[in-house]
């Protein structure tokens, strides 16, 4: 995927979270997802929660490779046996496009990271039947011997999920939804007529583009003036990311109630913009986030159940 590539290894924002430019790098997310189909802005968010994820562990990305992020979880986790991975990763995206990416797997009884050469894995795509988030490439990745050299493990227990970067990476997905719900408020100033009612829902959803931009910069800034308080971290990215789901989804409402059914059948770009947004939110858990956030902000602050941040 050259949009991709050109993107991440061109036109990316230097700096990790809380080095002091949060709020620019998360509104190059939005815009990424705004100005490009929804799938390239999914996996310029992962190459660049990649390379932080790299530089949080004191090292670099390979040079002028592109990176994706597999760590679903499931029951059976590629495992490292004699120094080879085996196994099946599940949810795997931009397979085919990417050519290294940072994985999840189990060595003995830990659960590691590793950065692996996927260039030539094999994949079967057969798990991922939607036609939304299509061109993610997402599938299962299957590992069946390639080697793993000590220096390519990343992390080792917990690493992963315990170190400061991991709820501010966390901000980014929630960019990318604000970037493909203001990629329909775009769409929808282009239609603007003289129907009051469609009129109305249209000053709806600029009102809702400017609060998406003031969440995402109150977000970087708060994130830049104290990176490495954890216990805020979590509770900020779940807020972020619950408010702008909502938010996102008022837009897709408003949006269809505006127009009605002409543009999903006429505009295959916005047909699949709106498809692409609703899956992509998904990743956010609904009212199992809300309850989390109430452990966090509550008496026993910092104790909440455990929720992922992926699908």
């Amino acid at each position: 995927m050259s949009r991709l590539r050109d993107l991440v290894l061109d036109g990316a924002p230097l700096g990790d979270p809380g080095t002091g430019h949060t709020a620019e790098r998360l509104a190059w997310l939005m815009s990424v997802s705004r100005r490009n189909d929804i799938s390239v802005g999914r996996l310029a968010e992962a190459h660049v929660d990649a390379v932080s994820i790299l530089h949080e562990a004191g090292r670099g990305p390979v040079p002028g490779s592109t990176y994706g992020v597999w760590a679903s979880s499931s029951p059976d986790e590629p495992r490292i046996v004699d120094g080879r991975l085996r196994g099946v990763k599940r949810f795997c995206s931009g397979i085919g496009a990417v050519d290294r990416a940072l994985v999840t797997v189990k060595n003995g009884d830990d659960d590691v990271l590793v950065d692996v050469d996927v260039d030539a894995i094999t994949h079967d795509p057969g798990a991922w039947t939607s036609p939304a988030l299509v061109d993610t490439f997402t599938g299962d990745a299957v590992f069946d011997g390639q080697a793993v050299d000590p220096a390519d493990v990343v992390g080792t227990t917990r690493w992963y999920l315990d170190r400061p970067g991991f709820w501010h990476g966390a901000c980014g997905p929630a960019a990318c939804w604000a970037g493909g719900a203001v990629g329909l408020v775009d769409a929808a100033t282009r239609l603007i007529d003289d129907d009051p009612h469609r009129s109305a829902h249209i000053g709806a959803l600029v009102a809702a583009q400017w609060a998406l931009t003031a969440l995402l910069d109150q977000a970087g800034d708060e994130i830049d003036r104290d990176p490495n308080d954890a216990g805020d971290a979590e509770l900020r990215a779940r807020s972020l990311r619950h408010v702008v789901e909502r938010t996102c989804t008022d837009v897709a409402d408003r949006f269809s109630r505006a127009f009605g059914p002409r543009p999903f059948v006429s505009d295959a770009a916005v047909a699949q913009r709106f498809a692409d947004l609703h899956l992509y939110m998904r990743q956010h858990h609904a009212e199992r986030e809300l309850g989390v956030i109430a452990h966090l902000a509550g008496p026993s602050r910092g104790r909440a159940p455990r929720v992922g941040r992926h699908g």
